[in-house]
C-alpha cells in the first residue's frame, strides 16, 4: 500500500480521500489554491501545497503544475477525485510516465470511454442499445443543425468531454438550435478545455440509471448494483438513490452486464460508472440506452457504500496499489436503500441562481456522520461553519445521506435529517430538496429528469413556513433579545408598557423576499394579538435557550429556532423554514431609486457576452447578458421594458456581484 498520496481535487471529495486515507495510515498532501488558502481540506490533510490562482484554469487544471507538485511532495500516488483532472487522458499518462500511480483507470481507458462521441461508437459497434443520434467528429455548425432536424426535436445538445451538466442543453426547435449550440460550446471549453459536443433525440420522460463498476488489474470486473439519478435541475443531480426504484431484477441484470462488458471492452482499472438513460415500456419496465462512462468515483457514490457497507475509495487504493478485488461478483450484497441529497449554495425561487456568500450558520442533525463508516445520517462537506463560498468553484456546500430498510423509511430519514440540516448566510436549497422529497411524484417513485418541472406548483412560489410562524420567530428572537438588553439595563425596557391603554408595534417584513406587514398588538393585561392582514392570533413565546423558542400562535404550538444576523433572520420550524428580512426604510427607498436606472450582476462572474446593444429597446423577459459563474452559463434577462443606454463591461471582464451591468431607461408610451 501506499505510504503518501496527493490529492488532486479540493471540497468536500478532497476530505473524503483524506478520511479513507488517514484509516488506513496513508499520509496525503493537499493542494489549494489561492481563494482555497484556509479551505477544510488544506486541513484535512498531513501537508498542503499551493497550485495557482483561484480560477481552475490557473490552479486545478493545470496538470503540469499538478504533476511537479506531486513529485516535489514525495507522492507515491495522486488521487483526481471527481471533475477537474479525474478524466485528462494526458495527466494520467504523465503520471505514470513520472512513475507516479494514477488512482483511476489506465489512459487508453480514459480515452476511449472520455469521449462521448467516441464511446458511443464504441458501445454501437459491441451491439449495446444507443439513443438516436449525431456520435460523429465534425462539429461544423451547419451539419450539426442539419442533423438535429434529421433526428427531430427536441433534441438534446451535450458535451464529449464532460459530465455534470455542464455543457448541456435540451432545444425544442430549430430556431433555438444555433444560440443553444454556441453557449454549449462556450461552457464545455471552459469547464473542460474542449468544446466537441453530440446532439441526440431527447427521451421523452427519461430515468438517468448508473451502474457502479470496478476493475483491478488482473482482470477482474464486477458491478456494486445502480444508482437512480433521475431528480436533476439543469441537467445536474440533486436526489439519488440506490436501488431503482420499479426497474426488474430482468433489466437489473441486463444492465450490469453490458456495464462489466462495457468496461472490459475497453480494459478498464479501478472505479467507473456506465449511465444509462431509460424509459419506461407499455407493460412498465424499462428500456434502457447507453449514454456514456464517467471514468472516475462519482459524486453519488456513498449511495452505494451505503447499501453494499463498501468503503469505495479504500477499494480504489488498494486495487491502484495492485491488489485483487476484494469480493466476487457472487459475494456483492445490497440492503436497504439510500438516498443522497445534494444541498447547494443557491436560490430555486430564481432558477437556481448560484449563490456566494459566508456560511454563518451551518448546523447538521444530530448524530450525523463526517467520515464513510457506517453510521448515518452521513454528511460529506469540505466546508465548516464561518468559511465563505466563492464564485469560482461548483456550487455544492454538503451531501447528506441516509438509509433505510425500505424506500419509505429511508424517505421519512432523510425529511428529518433535512429538517434538522440549518444552513444560513446564504441562499441554499435545503428547503426546496425537502419540497421535493415532500412530493406526490418522488414519494411514489413517479421519476423522471423533468420532475422538479411536472412538479412546479407543488414546488415552487408556496412559502414553506405560515406568515405567522415567520413573523412569530422574528418577534420571539427581538423579544429574546430586548430582555437581555433589559435585564443588563433596566432603563433600556422596550417592550411597549404604557400605564393606560394598549400599544401596537409594526414589523414591516420581507418572507422569502415577498412583502409582509405584520402588527403585535399589546392588550393592557400584557397579552399580545399578532395581527396579518384582517387576521389575528393570540401570541407568546418562551426562550427556551440559544436560538430555540417556545411560541404559542392561536391553538398552534411550534418549537422554532431562529438565527439572527442584524435584520437578516432565518426561522426554522418542524414543518418548514423562512428567510425574514426587517428592511431599513432608507436602505429599501435608496435600492427602489437605484431600480430605476441600471442592471446589477446578480453574482460574481465573467461577463462572456451582451446580446443588445447600446440604444436598442428591450421587453421585460429579454435575455441581455450572459455571465459565467460557478462554472455555468447563466443568462441576464430584462426585469422591465426599457431602453439600452449603455454598456459597462466587455466580454471576457470579471463583474463583482452587484456590479451595474448596463443602464436601461424606461421608455415612455408611444416612443419609438
Amino acid at each position: 500500500m501506499f505510504q503518501k498520496i496527493l490529492i488532486a481535487n479540493r471540497g468536500e471529495i478532497a476530505c473524503r480521500i483524506a478520511a479513507t486515507a488517514r484509516r488506513l495510515s496513508i499520509r496525503t498532501v493537499a493542494v489549494y489554491s489561492d481563494a482555497d488558502a484556509r479551505a477544510r481540506h488544506v486541513l484535512a490533510c498531513d501537508e498542503a501545497m499551493h497550485i495557482g490562482g483561484s480560477a481552475p484554469r490557473e490552479s486545478y487544471l493545470v496538470w503540469r503544475r499538478m504533476l511537479d507538485t506531486a513529485l516535489t511532495s514525495g507522492a507515491q500516488a495522486v488521487h483526481p477525485g471527481y471533475g477537474f483532472l479525474s478524466e485528462n487522458e494526458a495527466f494520467a499518462r504523465a503520471c505514470a510516465d513520472a512513475g507516479l500511480v494514477f488512482i483511476g483507470p489506465p489512459p487508453q481507458a480514459i480515452a476511449a470511454m472520455g469521449d462521448k462521441a467516441a464511446a458511443k461508437a464504441l458501445m454501437g459497434a459491441a451491439g449495446v442499445p444507443l439513443v438516436p443520434g449525431y456520435h460523429g467528429q465534425d462539429n461544423d455548425a451547419g451539419l450539426l443543425a442539419r442533423e438535429a432536424e434529421a433526428i427531430g426535436y427536441p433534441v438534446l445538445i451535450k458535451a464529449s468531454a464532460g459530465g455534470g451538466g455542464k455543457g448541456m442543453r435540451r432545444v425544442e426547435r430549430a430556431a433555438d438550435f444555433a444560440e443553444a449550440l454556441a453557449s454549449c460550446q462556450r461552457e464545455a471549453e471552459a469547464a473542460f478545455g474542449n468544446a466537441h459536443v453530440l446532439v441526440e433525440r431527447y427521451v421523452t420522460r427519461p430515468r438517468h440509471i448508473e451502474i457502479q463498476v470496478f476493475a483491478d488489474r488482473h482482470g477482474n470486473v464486477i458491478h456494486l448494483g445502480e444508482r437512480d439519478c433521475s431528480v436533476q435541475r439543469r441537467h445536474q443531480k440533486l436526489l439519488e438513490e440506490s436501488p431503482a426504484p420499479g426497474l426488474s431484477e430482468k433489466r437489473r441484470a441486463e444492465m450490469g452486464a453490458a456495464a462489466v462488458a462495457a468496461a472490459k471492452a475497453v480494459g478498464y482499472v479501478g472505479a467507473g460508472t456506465v449511465e444509462f438513460v431509460a424509459e419506461e415500456l407499455n407493460d412498465g419496465d424499462l428500456q434502457a440506452y447507453f449514454m456514456e462512462m464517467n471514468t472516475r468515483l462519482q459524486v453519488e457514490h456513498p449511495v452505494t457504500e451505503a447499501v453494499t457497507g463498501l468503503d469505495l475509495v479504500e477499494w480504489q487504493l488498494r486495487v491502484a496499489a495492485g491488489e485483487r478485488l476484494p469480493l466476487t461478483q457472487e459475494q456483492v450484497s445490497l440492503r436497504g436503500h439510500a438516498i443522497e441529497a445534494r444541498i447547494c449554495a443557491e436560490n430555486p425561487e430564481k432558477d437556481f441562481l448560484p449563490a456566494t456568500g459566508t456560511l454563518r450558520v451551518m448546523r447538521w442533525p444530530e448524530h450525523a456522520s463526517f467520515t464513510p463508516d457506517a453510521v448515518l445520517p452521513r454528511v460529506d462537506t469540505g466546508f465548516g461553519e464561518g468559511d465563505a463560498v466563492s464564485p469560482y468553484y461548483d456550487s455544492m456546500i454538503a451531501k447528506l445521506i441516509v438509509w433505510g430498510q425500505t424506500r419509505a423509511q429511508a424517505l421519512s430519514r432523510l425529511d428529518a435529517a433535512l429538517r434538522d440540516t440549518h444552513v444560513v448566510g446564504l441562499h441554499s436549497n435545503v428547503a426546496f430538496l425537502r419540497r421535493v422529497v415532500g412530493t406526490r411524484a418522488f414519494a411514489t417513485a413517479d421519476l423522471d429528469t423533468a420532475l422538479i418541472e411536472r412538479a412546479r406548483g407543488e414546488l415552487f412560489g408556496r412559502p414553506s413556513l405560515p406568515p405567522q410562524a415567520a413573523a412569530a420567530g422574528v418577534f420571539a428572537q427581538v423579544r429574546a433579545a430586548e430582555q437581555a438588553l433589559q435585564d443588563a439595563d433596566p432603563w433600556s425596557r422596550r417592550d411597549g408598557w404604557r400605564l393606560h391603554g394598549g400599544a401596537q408595534r409594526r414589523l414591516d417584513l420581507m418572507l422569502d423576499g415577498q412583502p409582509l406587514a405584520a402588527r403585535l398588538l399589546r392588550l393592557h393585561d400584557g397579552s399580545v394579538m399578532l395581527q396579518i392582514g384582517e387576521q389575528r392570533w393570540p401570541l407568546s413565546a418562551r426562550a427556551l435557550g440559544g436560538n430555540v423558542h417556545e411560541v404559542q400562535v392561536g391553538e398552534r404550538q411550534l418549537r422554532l429556532t431562529v438565527y439572527a444576523q442584524g435584520e437578516d433572520f432565518s426561522v426554522f420550524a418542524s414543518d418548514g423554514s423562512a428567510q425574514v428580512l426587517r428592511p431599513d426604510p432608507l436602505a429599501r427607498a435608496a435600492e427602489l431609486a437605484g431600480e430605476e436606472g441600471g442592471l446589477g450582476a446578480p453574482m460574481p462572474g465573467k461577463l462572456i457576452a451582451f446580446l443588445v446593444a447600446a440604444g436598442e429597446k428591450v421587453r421585460r423577459g429579454q435575455a441581455l447578458a450572459v455571465l459565467e459563474a460557478m462554472k455555468m452559463e447563466h443568462t441576464i434577462s430584462a426585469p422591465r421594458d426599457g431602453r439600452v443606454q449603455e454598456l459597462f463591461f466587455a466580454p471576457g471582464d470579471p463583474v463583482a456581484e452587484g456590479a451595474e451591468l448596463l443602464s436601461l431607461a424606461a421608455v415612455e408610451a408611444g416612443a419609438a
